[in-house]
């Protein structure tokens, strides 16, 4: 605890060392002039000189190292006029200046593809895909609605083991190895159990950046990938706002100026998103043909959720922000006679940004509260419920250096409660209470030389209960061999405490509860004691970018994940005084392509993973469930009509099989509960299963699904439009297996042909 007090003291003390000697620095803020929006990825430089930044993802930029003098300062986008104004900088000044611009009145006829190629020749961006909400719109909207759970299934590397479940796998990585974060606060459940829908509402989100390995040192505490999501500010000009319906969703979308932008920069907005679903009801009416589990209450498609979310956002004349969030997400499904299942995830908390007058360096920072719960009931009468609360709080320092350069260095710390309880198949009742604290601290710089792009970072964790500490050093590299050729390398090594209920073993199981790391010694694979009591792994990864023009980019990435020490629940325990956990190690490796066309009329991505993941339980080495060997998606989006009010998109997806275990035989199973006076010739067992020794050796069939979706944007006024949208999930209404219920001997599928029709308004 004090080596890590002491670390982050000199991270702290580091900032004050950075100082620029004989120049200036200009700073602040591009914004959108209509709805006071912060322009993501806008080109902002000194007109004449080479002096000039990209802004980042919250539309700051910083231009530091500039002699003094006089200089126009000029801030441009693709879709936006020029903004210019006229700055006078002094020695040692740091002048805060806000630039707000409008949209073009000409339609430009090319587009910039990855934000721009400053960006792409100045950050390493290996393993890395940014979205915002125009790019979610682009692929089909299904139910008549994008989302970010659609969009995150089309990227390379990333694996959903289903329409129904909700999960995400990423390159070879369980969805406890993921971290997913709103707004710095991190969420333990993001998607709903209806695989098309998550959280997230897309016309409330500004930027996601999908960190799907060899993410740097800002992100710890996780194995696998990232997810990282913010939300936009409210509109700082007028009142807006957006519904929407259709036969799976409603959702409600309130924004506006509580103080109005004025042309210093300053305001406070507000912005409010509901959703709901009433599928469970539609689907009696509209898709009864659906019905996987018959009953009595006629439930076909039982899958409900509500979600809230709301925001206020302070910005001040200076640059500086303030934002405090609060949301509430549930989720329930109730199969009649099967399962009841619900979860319920609440969270409150602020973000800050601050811009010294006096020093190179931008402070930020976040402190969060959240509370997630969960519940399971089956036919077993054998409950199971987790829950996770807990803080996490954190401050960052950036300092900018002349010429694409950063230091970025801070500490985060987070304290959580873990609960669960669960009875495995013989009645054997496994619990948790625990309270744990993780306090990490990190470095990390970025500098451009030349063609060179070097970013190395360093993170310390410590984990508390745990009585650990993981040094992480990590690396990321960037060639620029040619104006269209890249070539890129990262890796680094990662830890987690986090356990998850589920097992790499279950193939359907929605109940993802959370567990702290095990206090009790464990075994490795090799029935040795393990070192640690933490989930471990490394990751190499290399690629290469092509630019062959504007409008057309190839990506290409091979990795390799190691994961070191996997932990599992132990659902196999037979006595009392059997361990409670089991562990494993396993590996990942593969290959992904990207490769993206975009014009004014056409959007079309190609993306191909090619992957193995295996584990090794000490005993054989298997595939966990969600080892898809190909995955291919295919989507395209076009344009068309007066002012392209027309849009027609498309998505296939084509998946090879996923693994199972066969089935051997059938046998009665008695559990001898009067020990050896139990009249075995009376009793009745239960009906019990003889797996083959070989783990996961079966394959299902090949996963395939066409998608379309229609859109007609009406214009009514300058203020005021109405899309109305029409979509077809499954278009040509293929079986793809969900899972096989051996017990009951039948086949379970997925979504089948599913049409809707639904329209949003925009005010």
């Amino acid at each position: 605890m004090k080596k890590i007090i002491f670390l982050a003291l000199i991270f702290i003390a580091a900032g004050s060392v950075l100082r620029a000697q004989g120049s200036a620095t200009v700073r602040g803020y591009v914004y959108d002039k209509e709805n006071g929006e912060p322009l993501l990825f806008t080109n902002v430089y000194l007109e004449g000189t080479t002096y000039g930044a990209v802004t980042d993802a919250n539309g700051f930029y910083s231009i530091p190292g500039v002699k003094p003098g006089a200089y126009v300062l000029m801030a441009t986008g693709v879709g936006y006029d020029t903004a210019r104004v006229d700055i006078v900088l002094r020695n040692g000044q740091k002048l805060s200046q806000q630039l707000l611009i409008g949209k073009s009145s000409l339609r430009l006829e090319t587009v910039n593809i990855n934000s721009s190629r400053l960006e792409r020749e100045s950050e390493v961006l290996i393993s890395t895909v940014k979205v915002d909400a125009r790019d979610i719109k682009k692929i089909p909207s299904m139910g008549g609605e994008a989302d970010l759970a659609q969009y995150l299934q089309i990227i390379p590397g990333v694996v959903t083991t289903g329409d129904q479940g909700g999960q995400i796998y990423i390159r070879g990585g369980a969805p406890v190895h993921n971290m997913v974060v709103l707004d710095g606060l991190t969420l333990y459940n993001a998607f709903h159990s209806i695989g098309l829908f998550s959280v997230f509402e897309t016309e409330a989100i500004r930027n996601v950046e999908v960190l799907t390995g060899g993410f740097n040192a800002e992100y710890g505490g996780r194995v696998s990938a990232v997810v990282d999501v913010t939300t936009r500010d409210g509109n700082k000009k007028e009142f807006a706002g957006i519904v929407s319906a259709n036969p799976f969703i409603t959702k409600v979308l309130l924004e506006g100026p509580i103080q109005k932008l004025g042309d210093n920069g300053s305001s406070i907005s507000y912005l409010i998103t509901g959703k709901t679903s009433y599928l469970k009801e539609s689907s009696k009416v509209l898709y009864s043909y659906a019905d996987q589990f018959p009953d009595e209450n006629n439930e076909v498609l039982p899958y409900t959720f509500n979600d809230i979310f709301g925001k206020i956002s302070f910005n001040a004349a200076n640059g500086s922000q303030f934002s405090v969030k609060a949301f509430n997400f549930g989720d329930k499904v109730q199969f009649q006679g099967v399962a009841d299942y619900k979860w319920n995830s609440t969270g409150l908390g602020a973000r800050f940004t601050v811009v010294p007058g006096a020093s190179e360096t931008l402070i930020s920072g976040n402190i969060d509260y959240s509370d997630y719960r969960i519940n399971l009931s089956e036919a077993d009468e054998k409950p199971r419920f987790s829950s996770i609360s807990g803080f996490n709080l954190g401050m960052d320092f950036t300092y900018f250096l002349p010429k694409n350069g950063m230091v970025k260095y801070g500490v985060d710390i987070n304290g959580f409660s873990t609960k669960f309880e669960f009875f495995n198949r013989l009645g054997i009742k496994l619990d948790q209470n625990q309270n744990t604290t993780e306090i990490g601290g990190y470095v990390l710089y970025r500098k451009k030389f030349d063609k060179l792009v070097i970013e190395p970072s360093f993170r310390i964790q410590y984990y508390a209960s745990l009585n650990n500490v993981s040094p992480e050093p990590r690396l990321g590299i960037k060639y620029n061999a040619r104006d269209w050729l890249r070539f890129k390398f990262a890796g680094g090594f990662y830890s987690q405490n986090l356990i998850s209920t589920r097992s790499d073993r279950d193939v359907v199981n929605l109940f993802t509860g959370f567990l702290s790391g095990p206090e009790e010694q464990l075994k490795n694979a090799n029935g040795e004691n393990a070192n640690h009591k933490l989930q471990k792994a490394y990751h190499l990864i290399a690629g290469v970018e092509m630019d062959f023009s504007e409008r057309i980019t190839l990506n290409v990435e091979p990795y390799y994940k190691n994961f070191t020490q996997l932990i599992n629940l132990n659902r196999n325990k037979v006595f009392i005084r059997d361990p409670n956990y089991m562990v494993e190690t396993g590996d990942a490796y593969g290959l992904d392509f990207l490769l993206r066309y975009e014009s004014k009329e056409w959007f079309i991505w190609v993306a191909y993973s090619f992957g193995y993941v295996t584990r090794f339980d000490g005993v054989q080495v298997y595939p966990p469930h969600y080892d898809r060997r190909h995955n291919l998606n295919f989507v395209a989006s076009y344009q068309f009509g007066r002012d392209r009010s027309w849009e027609i998109s498309t998505r296939w997806n084509l998946g090879s099989g996923f693994p199972f275990t066969l089935t051997q035989a059938f046998y009665e199973e008695l559990d001898f509960s009067d020990g050896i006076s139990t009249d075995y010739l009376t009793q009745n067992g239960l009906l019990g299963i003889v797996y083959d020794e070989n783990l996961n050796a079966g394959r299902l069939p090949y996963y395939h699904r066409l998608d379309l979706s229609l859109k007609k944007t009406i214009h009514i006024n300058s203020k005021n439009r109405l899309q109305v949208l029409a979509s077809i999930t499954n278009v040509y209404n293929r079986d793809n297996i969900f899972y096989f219920d051996r017990v009951r001997y039948e086949r379970v599928n997925q979504l089948p042909i599913l049409p809707a029709i639904g329209f949003n308004f925009t005010f």
